[in-house]
């Protein structure tokens, strides 16, 4: 497998270019900037806001369960806007997808996203699984002060 292993959905959007959707290196996930594009064309979808970001998100999701993970382990991600007057309306659909606590965020507004995309949101992912196992266990997992002890 190596180090960085190249994570794809074989029903997915395919890379239009010189990059990965997704990297896998140990416990660390890093999902490329998801567009909306239907996984079965590769085509972007119709819609508003909402429905882009929803497709965003059904993406990277996909993709996520293609690294063994699932959206709870998202710790940070970036949301490219073509207008920031969206914003109210994309937050409305990534709160559906996301529970607390809530990964780190940046939004910004872009003058352009390739194809005439209104939304495009990238992701870091990290696999705590082992964490969760040691700290269900009620063994030391660190120096007291660790992250999952309440």
């Amino acid at each position: 497998m190596g180090i960085k292993q190249k994570i794809v959905c074989k029903k997915g959007p395919k890379a239009k270019g010189p990059y990965s959707p997704c990297i896998k290196t140990c416990e660390n996930v890093y999902i490329s900037g998801q567009l909306p594009l239907d996984p079965e064309t590769g085509k972007m979808i119709a819609g508003d806001i909402k429905a882009q970001t929803r497709q965003c998100l059904e993406n990277m999701k996909a993709l996520l369960k293609e690294a063994d993970m699932e959206m709870k382990y998202v710790v940070k991600t970036t949301v490219f806007l073509k207008d920031m007057n969206d914003f109210s309306a994309m937050n409305e659909v990534y709160q559906e997808y996301f529970e607390e606590p809530y990964p780190a965020r940046s939004a910004c507004s872009v003058s352009g996203l390739s194809g005439g995309a209104l939304v495009e949101i990238e992701a870091v992912a990290i696999d705590f699984r082992a964490l969760e196992i040691l700290c269900a266990q009620e063994e030391e997992c660190c120096d007291g002060s660790c992250c999952c002890r309440d």
